[in-house]
């Protein structure tokens, strides 16, 4: 079973004469263990394909599918619940919260899964170790490199196991050698918990890192 399906999904912004097609009845699948790098320059549509793909922007058209299950038919509330079990986000800007430190913000996101502090708090540790910042757990966010940033953000969409990973380009304001240790980290550490990954980028130094390449050009896959 695919963690995602994306069957004809379109989507406008916008409305009256500042409408725009965000996207153009796009199908795209993402298998358990697989990495699918979403390519495209900036405003093709990858943001707003990543958001339906989460749950956080609804289609106008189209079915969207994660795990099986069928975003279009969830009330909003039982969405929240779902997503915060079944999807991880990596975002461009990590959006780590300061008032935590980073072991706090890992768990943070593995109890709002409905894990249990204690096993939220070993995993997320075992995470921080495999990902070679376990001497950073204590530190606030605004102590923190960029590359350390996104890579306790790295972490922290991981820590619940989720079905589906999205990182919407997570590299973008990173050095070269930091981007390249965050898309590794990504690549092993979803591969070996089982889960999809889609991640969008306009850099092409990344593909080595994806198992497949979609490119997405005015909201349509070229």
């Amino acid at each position: 079973m695919n963690a995602l399906e994306l069957r004809e999904v379109s989507k406008t912004r916008g409305v009256g004469a500042h409408a725009t097609r965000a996207l153009a009845a796009v199908t795209l699948e993402a298998a358990a263990g697989e990495v699918v790098l979403l390519e495209g320059p900036s405003g093709s549509g990858k943001t707003t394909l990543l958001a339906i793909a989460a749950g956080l922007l609804t289609a106008d058209q189209g079915e969207v599918e994660v795990a099986g299950a069928a975003l279009g038919r969830m009330s909003a509330a039982a969405l929240r619940r779902w997503r915060a079990q079944h999807v991880g986000f990596v975002f461009q800007r990590p959006r780590l919260l300061e008032g935590l430190n980073v072991i706090e913000n890992v768990v943070l996101a593995a109890t709002l899964a409905g894990t249990a502090r204690a096993t939220a708090t070993r995993e997320a540790a075992r995470l921080l170790e495999e990902l070679g910042i376990e001497a950073l757990a204590a530190r606030r966010p605004s102590t923190l490199s960029g590359g350390e940033e996104q890579r306790v953000s790295v972490a922290r969409s991981l820590v619940h196991r989720p079905a589906l990973v999205l990182a919407d380009e997570p590299t973008a304001s990173l050095d070269w050698a930091s981007g390249q240790a965050v898309a590794s980290h990504l690549q092993r550490l979803a591969r070996e918990r089982g889960a999809a990954v889609v991640l969008s980028t306009h850099d092409l130094r990344l593909e080595p890192y994806a198992d497949r390449r979609v490119r997405l050009v005015d909201g349509s896959i070229r």
